[in-house]
């Protein structure tokens, strides 16, 4: 054995092995779940309007997520002096929610029915789109949980309430979050330029109990203001939208959109939530790793979602 303890067992790198979140276990049995994070993809995107292929959103972020999955006993951070997911904290990867092509009913049951898998457990359930219409049955998941707060990071609004018949794609889900009685309000950061809301559902959005900030909002009144818009002690879902960064980069989403947030403002933010806040529930959403062949988009995603569940459980274990 080296003098660094490395040498026991495989090397495990990050390009060895089948490529699950983080290189964590695989569960394929729903009810036998025992862990503290639940990984699931939902790999559906029959809800854009646009530029498809977000479908590919879970599997590309697993792949990315193993950069940052070395097997040592958690990561040490310099800046903060702390050792985040240390190997206490247990996650696995549920695999992906069953898709049934062209059919969004069926593809939402089976999505909401791994969430509550997640939930039933008592797990974090960490769900990996797919289009942010995956964001409807992740939110329907949660009935039975008790009162959340939702806060979204995101380009736009997606509170758009039926069009041409269509109420449960990718435009619509913070519309159905909010009609939810246990959703008790929202926080929507980096909402900007053309929206595929119209002015009406901003208005609605605010009547139903919707904050709403673009991000020179956002720099404008600081991190601090910003936090304190968030209601401390809520009961936070976390819902993020990779086009709320600017696509220089995180190009690979079906609707990029310019002057987004770069990468500490969303960390930031994030971490101090995690010590604030009650984490009950994250989504990331809408990467489409085939717009991007630098993979960018997709270590972006795995690295922000890797560090967000540092902060949580770290918070956890020093409240």
């Amino acid at each position: 054995m080296s003098k660094h303890g490395y040498d026991a067992g495989r090397l495990n790198l990050p390009f060895v092995g089948i490529a699950t979140f983080a290189k964590r276990p695989y569960v394929e049995d729903w009810s036998k779940i025992e862990a503290d994070v639940a990984v699931i993809g939902a790999p559906f995107d029959g809800g854009t309007q646009y530029r498809p292929g977000a479908r590919f959103g879970p599997r590309a972020v697993r792949e990315a997520s193993t950069l940052f999955s070395f097997g040592h006993a958690g990561a040490y951070d310099h800046e903060d002096d702390a050792t985040y997911l240390p190997e206490e904290v247990r996650i696995v990867d549920l695999g992906d929610a069953d898709i049934i092509h062209t059919d969004t009913d069926g593809s939402h049951r089976n999505i909401e029915k791994a969430v509550r898998a997640a939930l039933g457990a008592g797990a974090l359930p960490v769900t990996i789109g797919g289009d942010h219409s995956v964001n409807i049955p992740c939110i329907k998941a949660f009935s039975d949980q008790g009162d959340i707060h939702l806060l979204q990071i995101d380009a736009h609004l997606d509170f758009v309430d039926e069009r041409h018949g269509v109420r449960n794609g990718h435009g619509n889900p913070m519309r159905r979050a909010a009609e939810k009685p246990y959703v008790t309000g929202l926080t929507q950061l980096g909402i900007r330029n053309v929206s595929s809301t119209a002015k009406e559902g901003y208005a609605d959005a605010r009547a139903m109990g919707s904050d709403i900030l673009s991000v020179r909002q956002c720099r404008a009144i600081g991190p601090e203001a910003l936090l304190e818009r968030i209601p401390k002690g809520a009961n936070i879902y976390i819902t993020i939208d990779i086009d709320a960064f600017c696509p220089s980069i995180a190009p690979g989403t079906g609707t990029p959109s310019h002057g987004g947030f770069l990468y500490y403002e969303v960390l930031e933010l994030l971490q101090h939530v995690a010590y604030r806040n009650h984490v009950v529930g994250i989504d990331l959403v809408e990467v489409a790793p085939d717009y991007d062949p630098t993979d960018s988009t997709a270590i972006l995603a795995a690295q922000l979602l890797m560090n967000l569940l540092g902060f949580i459980f770290h918070a956890r274990a020093h409240s």
